[in-house]
């Protein structure tokens, strides 16, 4: 620390800060910005929870209100509304829970403490109807036709009697019955999560507790449900609700993809990271021997079309990739590299500015080093592997580095190679499965960006000079 703030406080001028030392500093803190800022938008997002991202939330913490449940139940009196408060977040969540996370809640006792139409929205939230109903079938001695009676046509279910079957049960047994079998007036129950806010009453000016879809500081008014008056809807002005907020990082973000519990998502992570790593370190090795050798021969070696294979190498540098893709992917295909990992990492093991940063490097080399050593019977490889590579380590240390960021990073070669295997897929392609045509996973896919940046960051940060130390002795500017 004491080295980062003497670079800090390092002045121009003698009697402090200098116009120059002032432009300066901005400069650095205007490109600190310009980076700090957008991986801290990302980090802070990665850990919101799926409801807040989905509701376009700006707020810069990962938050979310104070909530209830606001629920449905459709009866013989027709349509009724209830609000209940003091809900878990398990229970206002449930359809984002994993199906670990539901079998280990007890969902029938947490039911059993809640009356009247709360029990009635809470039973159907949770899905206990369907569950109940069968076991009271079963305990009963019910007829069987009962379990399969929602799903029979209009003409089949008059040769039943369904009136006889209900005159036997309770009233409690009778609409749970009515309930599983959909029978009109009992449409399935609903139970959605709300926003629990405090404002006056328009009329009274009472200041009460009320429910609101979303806290949505565009608009001028809010639909809300008093607590106390859930039937009747209310316009409450924007300026007058005030809503608690709670800072909650959504960890599971992290946590479900990686052990494989995303819901929605067909793919395990850690698999993904497992192929992404066995990618990037033995494309690296091989990138590292095969362009270390054809620098050592460009370089070292004096052969009729030198130049010339040295300019058609320099050339395919203005080839863009996608035009290659094509010829990429029929090579892939004809020799059976296609669905593997072998796929993604052959076809970039060579790669010309590699070939070129290290060939810089090597002409620094003393000639005289080597032809001592071929004096002293060494041969070639012993050269190439004793005396050149050990010389040639800070651009070998670059290249390496470079090429841990580019293969950790590439997306288009494994599109083309592996696309069509999951159990290949890397990181970056994995990232890709989070947001399908019917189901977004925005809060898995920013945790995993944030995942993925951290080994490509490490490396960068602490191997810095490694590459500035060999593109500036390679002479690349």
């Amino acid at each position: 620390m004491s080295a980062v703030w003497s670079f800090l406080t390092r002045t121009q001028g003698r009697n402090g800060p200098s116009l120059t030392d002032w432009l300066a500093y901005a400069y650095l803190l205007v490109g600190f910005l310009l980076i700090f800022i957008p991986v801290m938008w990302l980090a802070l997002n990665s850990v919101k929870s799926a409801f807040q991202l989905e509701k376009q939330d700006i707020a810069l913490l990962p938050s979310d209100f104070e909530r209830v449940g606001r629920g449905t139940v459709n009866g013989p009196d027709g349509r009724e509304i209830v609000i209940i408060d003091g809900l878990p977040d398990w229970v206002l969540n449930w359809r984002d829970l994993s199906d670990d996370e539901k079998a280990d809640r007890d969902t029938a006792a947490f039911c059993a403490t809640l009356q009247g139409n709360a029990f009635f929205a809470c039973r159907s939230h949770l899905g206990l109807v369907p569950q109940q109903a069968r076991q009271m079938i079963e305990e009963l001695g019910l007829p069987e036709w009962l379990n399969r009676y929602a799903t029979m046509p209009a003409a089949t279910k008059q040769d039943f009697d369904l009136e006889a079957v209900l005159s036997t049960l309770s009233d409690d047994q009778d609409r749970l019955l009515l309930e599983y079998l959909g029978v009109d007036p009992f449409k399935p129950n609903r139970l959605v999560s709300q926003v629990l806010v405090t404002a006056p009453d328009p009329d009274t000016g009472i200041i009460k507790s009320w429910a609101v879809p979303n806290v949505d500081r565009t608009k001028d008014v809010l639909p809300a449900r008093a607590l106390d008056n859930p039937g009747q809807v209310v316009r409450l002005p924007i300026e007058t609700v005030d809503a608690t907020r709670i800072i909650q990082p959504s960890w599971g973000n992290y946590s479900e993809p990686l052990t494989g519990q995303a819901y929605g998502v067909n793919i395990n992570f850690m698999t993904c990271i497992t192929n992404s790593v066995l990618v990037t370190v033995i494309a690296t090795l091989l990138t590292l021997l095969i362009n270390s050798m054809a620098a050592f021969s460009l370089s070292k070696y004096q052969f009729r079309g030198q130049m010339v294979f040295f300019f058609v190498i320099l050339a395919t540098l203005m080839v863009p990739p996608t035009i290659t893709l094509v010829g990429v992917f029929k090579a892939i295909d004809a020799t059976g590299l296609s669905g593997s990992i072998w796929g993604v990492i052959i076809p970039g093991a060579a790669t010309p500015a590699g070939v070129f940063l290290l060939r810089q490097y090597m002409l620094t080399i003393p000639d005289e080093l080597i032809e001592a050593a071929r004096m002293d019977s060494a041969t070639e490889w012993k050269v190439y592997w004793r005396i050149v590579l050990p010389l040639a380590l800070p651009a070998i240390a670059a290249l390496g580095i470079l090429s841990v960021i580019w293969r950790w990073n590439d997306l288009i070669l494994p599109m083309v190679a592996i696309a069509t295997t999951k159990e290949a897929y890397t990181l970056q392609l994995c990232l890709l499965e989070f947001r399908g045509e019917h189901l977004s996973q925005e809060h898995y896919r920013l945790a995993m960006t944030v995942v993925s940046l951290v080994p490509t960051t490490l490396v960068f940060v602490f191997l810095q000079k490694y590459i500035t130390t060999g593109i500036a002795n390679s002479g690349m500017k």
